[in-house]
């Protein structure tokens, strides 16, 4: 491929920025701070800036793995409660 046909397909690709841990772990504090805040409100409320691309990728993730829902209204609620988990496991439930 000539260079001039690879920049063009680097330019079309647009650039992902994934979180690093440190950043989720900064969400997900954030989140259990606040009361049920909005998408937008939570992501100017944090102590350092995330790109909005990659903060989305968070709430993405986020919510796919259990840990929050998003409400009709769109606001955000922290569901994930380990102790509950550990009370469950604890209690004799077997999981497969």
């Amino acid at each position: 491929m000539m260079a001039s046909q690879e920049k063009r397909k680097n330019k079309q690709t647009p650039k992902i920025h994934y979180p690093q841990l440190d950043t989720i772990l900064m969400v997900e504090e954030k989140i259990q701070e606040m009361n049920y805040p909005k998408k937008t409100e939570l992501w100017r409320a944090l102590p350092k800036r995330v790109m909005y691309q990659t903060y989305c990728i968070i709430i993405d993730y986020l919510e796919q793995s259990g840990k929050i829902l998003i409400d009709d209204d769109g606001r955000i609620v922290w569901i994930w409660n380990p102790e509950l988990i550990k009370n469950i496991l604890s209690s004799g439930v077997k999981l497969k």
